[in-house]
């Protein structure tokens, strides 16, 4: 395995390494040792640890440090993080950034098929190893992918400010100072962590995380010592405001009535919640048998009709897919509460009923029949009197 010597980027790093080296230092992907060498010099600094997939780079760094008499630094054979320990007050990282040639391996070099995955991988644990207030020095080139580099950026929480750039023939050099967002150190403050990126919507994004019950007691709490949950937060983009506090007020009422996935804190700008196993309706009903499907779909109806009995209209039930949830044992869960509202005619029951007959031709598959009429004519007398009893053998 080739080590990566000195080039443009290497100075161009390190002229921030001079800069901002203090306390601990972590050098990420060493290779030569450029900036762990560099950041040793500042009196400012206490310790560095310089580490490296590569065994024959922690051996020539460890000889350097040997011929040089070095007591600050330390070299240390591991793949990113597999064998670091404590917190830093800066974490440097250049990694390898371009996208895989075919046919030719070099760790170096080669970031992954796309030239990010390794930055991807990065971002995705580096938080456990920095202070609240430490920093990052991050290089990479635009023949990685400016966009998609910020995208990671952004999705584990960390904010960043461009320090350096320099222009070269065939691409753009960058190194971004990169920290914790308010955000980020609020949750774990909570005692969250292993926060991960999951999936995002229209006004909001969640996370998963890990939450230790010894650290959060609470009665309503899984009696299990880690618990997984997940965490939404209001998209920084999107224009639509008080959602997180409208799902939030809207949750409390509905774990009363044993609806929605189980509240368990929330701050001005996020809400943690139990994480809910399972899969999604429409692809669980590929695989179901008639009968579990009939359970489960009257199962979704009923709890339509008690948001109903509530006044509250959860607006996406005519459209629900993504909304519920099924899990090994045909639990049935709503999600996604942000745009929930009181009304004196809610129509979750009536949106529902109208889903379950766009779906006639999919529910006739598993032997389901739909009579299309009968269930529209139903509805319109259940809109007009809001009697359950309307509806209670809609799907017998």
């Amino acid at each position: 395995m080739d080590i990566y010597e000195p080039a443009e980027d290497s100075y161009l790093l390190q002229k921030q390494v001079k800069q901002q080296a203090i306390g601990r230092v972590l050098d990420v992907g060493t290779g030569s040792g450029i900036q762990a060498l560099t950041a040793v010099l500042s009196p400012n600094v206490k310790e560095v640890i310089a580490v490296d997939i590569n065994e024959e780079a922690v051996e020539k760094l460890r000889d350097k440090i040997r011929d040089q008499r070095l007591r600050k630094v330390k070299a240390v054979r591991s793949d990113l993080f597999d064998n670091v320990s404590g917190c830093f007050n800066l974490i440097i990282f250049n990694p390898p950034y371009l996208p895989q040639d075919k046919g030719i391996e070099d760790a170096a070099l080669y970031g992954g098929k796309k030239g990010w995955e390794i930055s991807g991988r990065f971002f995705s644990k580096v938080s456990k190893y920095l202070f609240p207030d430490g920093k990052i020095l991050f290089l990479f080139s635009t023949l990685t992918n400016k966009e998609r580099i910020e995208e990671l950026i952004e999705h584990n929480l960390f904010s960043w400010k461009e320090k350096e750039k320099l222009k070269l023939a065939f691409e753009t050099l960058y190194v971004y100072e990169v920290e914790k967002t308010p955000l980020l150190r609020e949750l774990e403050k909570k005692n969250l962590y292993g926060l991960q990126y999951f999936t995002s919507g229209k006004r909001g994004m969640i996370y998963t995380a890990l939450l230790d019950r010894s650290s959060y007691i609470k009665t309503h709490l899984s009696k299990k010592d880690v618990v997984k949950v997940a965490i939404k937060v209001k998209k920084p983009e999107s224009k639509a405001e008080g959602t997180i506090e409208n799902e939030v007020r809207c949750l409390k009422l509905l774990n009363k009535k044993g609806l929605g996935p189980k509240l368990l804190f929330s701050d001005d700008s996020f809400f943690v919640y139990e994480f809910v196993e399972g899969v999604f309706l429409l692809d669980w009903l590929q695989t179901a048998s008639k009968e579990a499907a009939v359970k489960v779909l009257d199962e979704v109806l009923q709890q339509c009709l008690l948001l109903d009995s509530l006044g509250l209209n959860k607006e996406e039930m005519h459209h629900p897919f993504k909304h519920v949830l099924i899990d090994a044992k045909q639990k049935v869960t709503l999600l996604d509460f942000e745009r929930c509202r009181e009304t004196d005619k809610p129509h979750n029951a009536t949106q529902f009923l109208e889903c379950l007959c766009r779906m006639q031709k999919e529910l006739e598959k598993k032997g389901i029949g739909i009579d299309v009429d009968q269930i529209r004519e139903l509805a319109k007398e259940y809109k007009d009197t809001y009697d359950a009893k309307v509806l209670k053998n809609v799907l017998s």
